[in-house]
């Protein structure tokens, strides 16, 4: 379904029309259920957050006692020690046999992504990047899907970019976070760099995609949207250095450092939703996770010291005024089960590479293909929950589902390259007077009721000249943490993302790798099969 990527070059966009609903609305309430808080993202002065965040000294009088450690609720124990002898000693713990099977497949959907994204805007705007900095360095590794070395830094980020460079690669909805692109970017350069085994790699991605869904949700999902931090930067700077320090065999001690370092750089603004052009995004989601993370990681390598109990102290990261008054704010979720519940099971895959809300609709078009054609299509109304109305209207391509609608009928298919095609968006005189005849209205019997998993259901309805009436419902498309992919699904995913790329026979090789990755010797061997 997804198709051919062929030839992609960077192109200048075109004046783009006015008036249209921004990323910002396109992804309001439907897309991430932060309900009416999305609806006015209103920023707060520096004073105002001055006032609401009042910095507190040391205490320096003789008299005054240390504050005790906190507490967390649950069995007792403290989040800092217990997360970092978490992240060290996982590379020879018992790890659940389940947990290093996902694993293993969210390794391969990242590495798909790579493959079908690396000459994408925001991936060669990395790459780019990446190689003005440091592609002279020596000491470095190779960039994700290309033969391109830079620094080891930024080969983590220019990495995490080129995965990001679609709509395609995994995501956690219940963080709002998507850890792929950092965590696995970070873990292939590390791997390279220090030559470490495929063991040590899937062992570290693991405890990283804990880190990246743990730590927004001990914050508190709501309460980091209200200090105006954007979930979908920290998570993977916490996952990333997670990866990171787990890949450097760091012992529980200096991991600690590494928390408190990330602490220091875990980063990221809401403002992201204004950005239309997914660049500033792709930056927010992947690269300044990557980057930060790799960095707090090889500076306590390095020898750098700092606070210990980053997550315990009073007035540490973790129990800030900024999340501790949050409503949802949880910190012992960051240890609670972590040696018998995975963030993996709270991940999703993206089948099509379009917005969220957007999957179940085009899996609807896809599937009435044989009913329809551009010709004879009279009209097709897609129903659907949330805010419907930015998606009718969405000035970005892999959003508005009208736009997709139309290429899906015209081409016969949905490929990634089509579905971000500013240009043919914007110029295509077939594609927009198809669009006339498309519609998106709201479905009020397909609201999720509060308190169940986001589904994001679809109906679709099509008049055709030639064959009448049709409706399908879509409740949800698979990949969605209520609906898992199987392994199948996943391999047949990889494959359609990569076998236009670097053809059937390397393509299985990559798949036959990765799925056996714990018996490389050294988990760089796979960078070459996927570079172009």
């Amino acid at each position: 379904m997804i198709g051919s990527l062929g030839g992609i070059e960077m192109k200048t966009k075109p004046v783009r029309m006015r008036n249209a609903p921004s990323r910002r609305d396109a992804l309001g309430v439907g897309a991430l259920g932060l309900g009416a808080m999305l609806g006015g993202c209103v920023t707060a002065s520096v004073k105002e957050r001055a006032e609401a965040q009042p910095v507190q000294p040391p205490t320096t009088s003789g008299s005054a006692a240390p504050a005790a450690p906190r507490v967390p609720r649950g069995d007792g124990r403290l989040l800092t020690p217990t997360i970092s002898a978490y992240i060290a000693n996982i590379r020879n713990a018992p790890v659940n046999p389940e947990f290093l099977e996902l694993g293993k497949r969210h390794i391969l959907d990242t590495l798909a992504a790579a493959v079908s994204c690396k000459d994408l805007e925001p991936a060669m705007l990395g790459r780019k990047y990446a190689l003005t900095k440091s592609g002279d360095a020596k000491n470095g590794a190779t960039m994700l899907a290309t033969k391109e070395r830079v620094g080891l830094v930024d080969a983590a980020f220019g990495s995490a970019m080129i995965v990001h460079g679609s709509e395609i690669n995994d995501f956690i909805p219940s963080a709002f976070v998507q850890p792929g692109p950092a965590v696995i970017g970070t873990a292939f350069a590390l791997a390279e760099n220090r030559g470490r085994s495929g063991h040590d790699l899937l062992r570290a991605c693991v405890a990283g995609y804990e880190l990246c869904g743990r730590v927004p949700k001990a914050l508190g999902v709501s309460t980091l949207y209200a200090s105006g931090l954007a979930n979908h930067g920290i998570g993977p700077c916490f996952g990333a250095a997670a990866t990171a320090a787990s890949m450097l065999a760091l012992p529980p001690e200096k991991v600690a450092l590494v928390m408190s370092y990330t602490c220091q750089q875990a980063s990221g603004s809401w403002q992201w939703l204004l950005d239309d052009d997914h660049v500033e995004k792709t930056f927010v989601f992947a690269g300044v996770g990557a980057r930060n993370g790799i960095e707090a990681a090889l500076m306590v390598e390095a020898g750098y010291t700092g606070v210990t109990d980053c997550f315990d102290n009073p007035g540490g990261y973790m129990n800030h005024k900024a999340f501790a008054d949050g409503a949802d704010h949880d910190p012992f979720y960051l240890i609670e089960e972590l040696d018998t519940r995975s963030e993996f099971h709270h991940t999703a895959y993206k089948r099509y590479p379009v917005g969220g809300p957007t999957q179940p609709a085009v899996q609807a078009l896809l599937e009435l293909l044989p009913k329809t054609s551009p010709e004879t299509v009279t009209s097709i109304v897609m129903e659907m929950p949330g805010r419907w109305e930015a998606f009718r209207n969405a000035e970005m391509p892999a959003l508005n589902l009208r736009y997709l609608a139309s290429i899906i009928l015209i081409d016969g298919r949905l490929d990634l390259v089509s579905a971000q095609d500013r240009v043919r968006f914007n110029t295509d005189a077939r594609v927009r007077e198809l669009m006339k005849k498309m519609d998106v209205v709201h479905a009020p019997d397909l609201e999720t009721p509060a308190g169940q998993a986001r589904e994001e259901p679809a109906r679709v309805k099509l008049v055709d000249a030639r064959t009448g009436r049709h409706e399908l419902h879509v409740p949800f498309v698979r990949g969605f943490p209520s609906h898992p992919m199987t392994r199948e699904d996943v391999t047949a995913k990889a494959t359609e993302l990569m076998w236009p790329v670097l053809g059937r026979s390397r393509t299985s090789e990559v798949i036959d790798a990765v799925m056996n990755i714990e018996k490389l010797d050294a988990a760089a061997k796979i960078l070459p099969m996927i570079a172009v």
